[in-house]
């Protein structure tokens, strides 16, 4: 009567838990299988960039160092800005490498000028904004602002991210990167960043599922004939 009753438990138990935990099962199954199935290029959508960007080399350089006298420089990179040399130093100043002169922010013709050397010529630009802040821009996330969106007229929503401070080619979005990032943090269950494997819901949904695993094999144990059959002999 007690191994019933206990049975029963059981079986209540497995149940309720199978069923509060379904559908996120579900999400990690569907999340898996689609990530098994697409092509990591394509979801980040090398197939809508130029195959490779020409390298372009400037003359009559001034030395960094004279553009920030007194201060250390710890990094220095040479950017193509509408056909223009900048100096990034220090991952902070953007200045004119020809006459010296520090550049505030790029304007939005100098952005399209930058997603030009990255994108497929074939691809229309229907509009430009500057966001301040991730806002509806979300899959913008973990990236410096201000910066350009720039969209582009495709069916696959396309649009492409430039720094507004360095005029760095940031990041490229369209829409089948967004099924892969909902779906990714549908897996993860971090529902902010994304990339969190240490959240506490992840934790507690892993530690029911293995609960939900064994309580099936105990059910199976308690109610099997076979092992009731061993159990006699």
């Amino acid at each position: 009567m007690v191994k019933r009753k206990i049975a029963v438990r059981v079986r209540k138990a497995h149940r309720y838990l199978g069923l509060f935990l379904g559908v996120q099962f579900l999400m990690w199954t569907i999340s898996g299988l689609y990530f098994s199935w697409t092509d990591i290029d394509e979801i980040h959508g090398d197939h809508f960039r130029k195959p490779s960007n020409e390298v372009t080399s400037f003359k009559d350089l001034k030395s960094p160092s004279d553009m920030v006298k007194g201060q250390s420089i710890t990094s220095v990179e040479l950017r193509s800005i509408a056909g223009k040399p900048f100096y990034w130093i220090n991952r902070k100043q953007l200045f004119d490498a020809q006459t010296g002169i520090f550049k505030k922010e790029i304007s939005k013709d100098e952005a399209l000028s930058i997603t030009k050397k990255y994108m497929l010529p074939e691809l229309k630009v229907s509009h430009i904004e500057r966001i301040e802040e991730v806002g509806r821009h979300s899959e913008y996330r973990g990236r410096p602002l201000p910066a350009y969106a720039i969209s582009y007229d495709a069916p696959e929503n396309i649009v492409a991210y430039v720094s507004v401070k360095d005029g760095a080619f940031q990041a490229l979005r369209h829409r089948d990167w967004r099924w892969f990032d909902f779906l990714w943090m549908t897996h993860t269950m971090d529902y902010k960043g994304r990339d969190d494997f240490n959240t506490l819901i992840l934790r507690t949904f892993s530690l029911l599922g293995l609960v939900t695993v064994l309580s099936g094999f105990l059910l199976w144990f308690t109610s099997s004939p076979t092992v009731r059959k061993i159990k006699k002999k």
